[in-house]
């Protein structure tokens, strides 16, 4: 399937709102710094890089899109791996290099302590949020990124710190989707005064890596996916029951309404899912494209 551009999706109409270009309504995003100069970066490349954080380097590989000009502002998605996933196999899988957007992939620490994202029982102990800033500042100042456009994905341990940036960076990311999230409530505990912010979510029922029902890994308590979706629910001011439908076999969508302010929630619950990117090559799961569907809830989800 070939991925719908984030730029072809500007067209979208969401509440009766129609989303154009690289802002919403009548008022400009500000500018990043990076549109002031030259790009340093060449479109159509994937580069890796590097920031040092806490005095020590932190790498990443950001792919810049093809299409993409010096002065033009342009979303941006961070993508975070799972636990010990190779280096660049959530690039081959996901397919959000296909999507228009420049595209971030961080990469774990590795330390004595462990390799993992924050949030997680086995993490490596690095201070994750600040490597995440870190990073945009880096990217922002070399290319011309719109502030108001930058979201977050991730999958299992990724995902689980997607969900920990919702708390932390929630002025700086402007929606987040978790797949197959690992969320550890006692190193990962929900915000419940933070402020509302646009969550997708994906989840097989069969994950064996992660239980839909929760149950416990690496020697910690892992959260079930209701639990962690009614506590994102509470924080956005939902309704307390979703609205349910059936979208594709085996395919539930739910929906939280009436969230408040820049608030929803989504969440996709595959019947006989597995730990995998629902659509991706070899994945077994074609019902649904996970890739799709968070390029469009994105674009409809900018900063306000």
């Amino acid at each position: 399937m070939r991925l719908r551009p984030l730029v072809a999706l500007a067209a979208l109409v969401v509440a009766g709102t129609v989303l154009a270009g690289c802002g919403a309504g009548t008022s400009e995003p500000p500018t990043a710094s990076g549109c002031d100069a030259n790009p340093s970066l060449e479109p159509g490349m994937s580069i890796p890089l590097a920031v040092t954080v806490d005095g020590a380097a932190r790498g990443y590989t950001v792919h810049v899109p093809a299409t993409m000009t010096a002065q033009t502002p342009t979303p941006l998605i961070l993508a975070f791996a799972g636990y010990r996933m190779p280096p660049g196999q959530l690039e081959q899988l996901s397919g959000l290099d296909g999507s228009g957007a420049i595209v971030v992939y961080p990469q774990a620490a590795s330390t004595a302590a462990g390799v993992g994202w924050q949030g997680a029982p086995y993490s490596s102990g690095a201070d994750d949020v600040a490597f995440t800033t870190a990073l945009l500042d880096d990217v922002e100042s070399r290319l011309c990124i719109d502030p108001k456009r930058v979201f977050a994905a991730g999958i299992s341990n990724g995902g689980g710190f997607v969900s920990l940036l919702t708390c932390a960076l929630p002025e700086r990311i402007a929606a987040f989707a978790v797949v197959s999230g690992a969320i550890y409530p006692a190193t990962n505990p929900s915000c419940a005064s933070g402020s509302p912010v646009p969550v997708i979510e994906f989840h097989g029922t069969a994950d064996d890596v992660i239980p839909y029902d929760g149950g416990i890994r690496h020697d910690a308590t892992v959260a079930p996916v209701s639990l962690w979706l009614s506590q994102v629910a509470t924080r956005n001011g939902c309704a307390a029951d979703p609205r349910s439908e059936s979208v594709a076999t085996g395919v539930e969508r739910q929906t939280w309404t009436g969230c408040h302010n820049r608030g929803a929630l989504v969440h996709y619950r595959i019947d006989g899912g597995g730990h995998v990117w629902p659509g991706a090559a070899g994945s077994g799961e074609t019902a649904i494209s996970a890739t799709t569907l968070i390029e469009t809830f994105f674009t409809a989800h900018p900063l306000p």
